[in-house]
């Protein structure tokens, strides 16, 4: 990897430092002057704790950045484990006499996680008809669509088991019987226990019917998304914050081709802006919940999780986002997304 890919300048803003971040797959990027000389530091943990205080995200970077960040000189580079290891940090800059960046060690070659056994259970909402996806919808249930040589809902699974949940709890409408016969097959070694939704239901309405059945948190996502995150972390800022549930957001960024008008008051032009950029957190389906949340779902009614969670704010629930970048998100709701995730996946494998 180059060095330019895990330096950026401080003018450039948050949101595209990011970006570099997501493209550079290390978790950080140094902060430099145009000569190189160090500034600060910008980890997606500082990144989240910006997005949560509602900070802008297109402001410099160095509104956002870690201004002292660790370093060493060139002289010590050769002790550059051991005070990682001490500073309890991956990564270290190496600098050299006038404070510039000649080169950033890694303590691992490759990032290496701690395996974690959350072991949680996981509600997987698979019972929609998936109208984006026509035709291919039409013969098969979203979750058994293919994403390269597997199912989506095979992907969902296989990532939380990565992260010790093992047991899967899957709602089912739409095509249930095709949904469990694949499961039913010999070679599928997941454990799974399907709930029958007989009318639709919503994502709210669905999850009511699992009212009773859970006495601690568990995870629920559709059956469209894949998430590339550390889920133990999800779980450890939900607890933290004491949330009746947590809604994991991605950033997105959306540029309009197209010079915006202001008016005033009087109708006349205020003022002008070309190809205007705007940033938001989207709702990426996927959730970490209380039991208690389920109180707030009326029985026998179809409603949205959404329209729930609007409940849950009004009376004053904690109500959580965990946000991620914009890259940690795949959503194959619709055609186009599809196949962009499986050129990903198949670019990553």
């Amino acid at each position: 990897m180059e060095l330019t890919n895990l330096i950026v300048s401080p003018e450039i803003s948050v949101f595209k430092a990011m970006d570099v971040i997501n493209q550079n797959g290390r978790g950080i990027v140094y902060v430099c002057t145009p000569d190189k000389q160090l500034v600060g530091s910008l980890t997606d943990g500082n990144i989240r704790r910006y997005i949560l205080k509602n900070k802008d995200l297109s402001a410099p970077v160095s509104e956002a950045m870690n201004k002292e960040p660790k370093s060493l000189s060139i002289d010590c580079a050769g002790s550059s484990h051991p005070f990682m290891l001490e500073h309890h940090i991956t990564s270290v800059p190496i600098l050299d006499r006038q404070n510039r960046v000649v080169s950033i060690d890694f303590l691992y070659a490759e990032q290496v996680k701690e395996k974690k056994n959350l072991n949680i259970p996981v509600v997987i909402m698979a019972g929609g008809k998936g109208t984006r996806l026509y035709p291919y919808t039409q013969v098969l249930p979203k979750p058994l669509i293919p994403v390269g040589d597997k199912t989506i809902i095979e992907l969902i699974m296989e990532k939380f088991e990565s992260f010790g949940c093992s047991q899967f709890n899957v709602i089912v409408n739409y095509k249930r019987n095709i949904i469990k016969s694949f499961f039913m097959d010999s070679e599928q070694s997941h454990h799974v226990t399907f709930t029958d939704e007989d009318v639709f239901m919503g994502t709210g309405g669905g999850l009511k019917l699992l009212s009773g059945k859970y006495q601690n948190t568990f995870f629920m996502t559709n059956c469209d998304v894949l998430l590339e995150e550390d889920y133990g972390e999800i779980l450890k800022y939900h607890r933290q914050q004491k949330n009746i549930i947590t809604m994991v957001c991605a950033m997105k960024n959306v540029s309009i081709p197209y010079g915006t008008v202001k008016l005033n008051d009087s109708g006349s032009v205020a003022a002008l802006q070309e190809k205007p950029s705007f940033s938001f957190l989207t709702n990426t389906g996927i959730y970490v919940i209380e039991p208690a949340f389920l109180n707030y779902i009326p029985d026998g009614q179809f409603i949205h999780i959404t329209d729930v969670i609007t409940r849950c704010i009004e009376q004053g629930e904690h109500v959580g986002a965990y946000p991620v970048g914009e890259q940690a998100w795949m959503d194959m709701g619709e055609l186009n997304e599809l196949e962009k995730m499986r050129k990903r996946l198949n670019t990553d494998g």
